[in-house]
């Protein structure tokens, strides 16, 4: 049996601790969670990239958000799904494709940093240099910065992952719902330390970089706000900021809380339950966030709300 573990590609994955009671709620829940991320973040893409007052910088970012959130919650929620009810000692999955998982994983939650980078730039030229805006954020610009985001980031955790591959493994339990960085060196017995060296920096120049964007992008913004008697600019700034603003600080909560969670192998329940919502959260939020943030996506959605409830009224009549 141990050399059948040491040299099998064939893992065995905890996934969801669930009982047989609750299995079906959980799964039902997961679906209509999954749904909503794909109906929500689509429909936001489908409306900017259709509606022609919306093809502007700021609107063609948050397709970037939205493309991300898919491609994260597609990542684990179907496995999950199709985990819940296999007994625990039946979840297998193949390295390779666990390896593949957790690459996605790390791709998309860093994604999400370099793209809010970008947003919060393009806050910035938008409140605080709004005359060579036009000039700046052509679609050019954008499609160079949203290459530098999803390129960049794709470089670095290639490495990560590729680092971690090369260790043979002495395990072949994955003590998480699903695969990430973590769970892969923890297979192997060899040292880690490349790993551990190369994971912190990749951890800093990535938070670091993207923290203290966002933090000077809105002491800029606010030095503005408050130099400027403008009403309309500043609740203008106020809008868009916070919004923004809102996003990230769910971001980089949930990444943080799970990061220390993972230092407390006790917890790991807890750990496994917050690093679920980090997948689950932040793309079923997002599009509701920003979505109502557009005027355009308000008055559909009052729209549709008031037709509905004339139909309603008209059926009862």
């Amino acid at each position: 049996m141990n050399n059948w573990t040491l040299n099998s590609d064939v893992l065995l994955l905890e996934g969801l601790k669930v009982t047989r009671r609750s299995s079906f709620p959980a799964f039902l829940l997961l679906l209509l969670i999954y749904i909503f991320i794909m109906v929500s973040n689509m429909s936001l893409m489908f409306l900017i990239l259709m509606e022609r007052t919306l093809r502007e910088p700021m609107y063609l970012l948050f397709c970037n958000m939205s493309v991300n959130d898919v491609f994260g919650a597609t990542t684990i929620i179907p496995r999950l799904l199709r985990d819940i009810f296999l007994p625990s000692s039946e979840r297998f999955i193949l390295y390779n494709h666990c390896a593949l998982q957790a690459f996605c994983n790390n791709y998309h939650a860093s994604v999400s940093h370099t793209v809010l980078m970008i947003m919060a730039f393009d806050r910035y030229m938008a409140i605080c240099n709004p005359l060579h805006y036009s000039s700046i954020m052509t679609n050019r610009m954008m499609v160079n910065l949203s290459a530098w985001a999803w390129g960049s980031v794709f470089i670095m955790v290639a490495i990560l992952i590729g680092l971690s591959v090369r260790l043979s493994r002495c395990r072949w339990i994955v003590e998480n719902p699903f695969c990430d960085n973590a769970t892969l060196f923890k297979l192997s017995c060899e040292s880690i330390l490349i790993n551990n060296i190369y994971g912190l920096a990749y951890t800093v120049v990535l938070l670091g970089s993207s923290i203290g964007s966002v933090t000077l992008t809105y002491l800029k913004v606010a030095t503005v706000c408050l130099q400027s008697k403008n009403n309309v600019l500043n609740s203008r700034a106020l809008q868009t900021c916070s919004t923004h603003l809102a996003v990230y600080l769910l971001l980089l909560l949930s990444g943080s809380i799970t990061i220390i969670l993972h230092r407390f192998p006790q917890l790991s329940d807890h750990r496994k339950l917050v690093h679920i919502l980090l997948h689950v959260a932040p793309p079923a939020l997002n599009p509701v966030i920003y979505g109502l943030q557009i005027k355009v996506v308000r008055e559909k959605l009052i729209i549709l709300f008031t037709r509905n409830s004339k139909t309603a009224s008209i059926i009862q009549h």
